[in-house]
């Protein structure tokens, strides 16, 4: 295993143990840019995260949201924000949070850490944006 790898996964338990319920979001980020993490790119429905880290790039594959062939939803920028708002409350799991924004229509997102941004995009180049506050570690 790589030091990247290992830093990185140090950095995520660190930050799922220190998480709060609602607004976790915001401390995980925070987490991941004081380990060196750049950048957090996931493609749906694959469920693939890059990482982008000072010590290298991290792929880890989850488990897909869909197997075979499967339609595109329609980008839904309404859908997608119920579905962040209800994350934000602490009112989903990170598994049905993937999902709402997969039938929102969102094909990936990324995370700036440095910015405190989030993109979200849609398969047709649609894309919404949120920046997050930044959390105390």
């Amino acid at each position: 295993m790589s030091q990247a790898i290992e830093h990185l996964q140090a950095a995520l338990q660190q930050a799922m143990t220190g998480r709060p319920q609602a607004g976790g979001f915001p401390y995980l980020a925070e987490s991941l840019r004081c380990a060196g993490v750049t950048h957090n790119i996931w493609f749906l429905p694959a469920c693939q995260s890059l990482y982008l880290t000072e010590l290298g790039p991290v792929v880890m594959q989850g488990e897909p949201l869909v197997t075979g062939w499967a339609d595109v939803p329609s980008f839904d920028e309404a859908a997608l924000v119920a579905a962040l708002r209800k994350d934000q409350v602490g009112q989903s799991t990170f598994p049905e949070f993937l999902q709402a924004t997969w039938r929102a229509g969102v094909v990936r997102y990324e995370v700036a850490l440095e910015d405190r941004t989030v993109t979200y995009f849609g398969a047709a180049g649609e894309c919404y944006q949120e920046a997050y506050p930044c959390a105390a570690i």
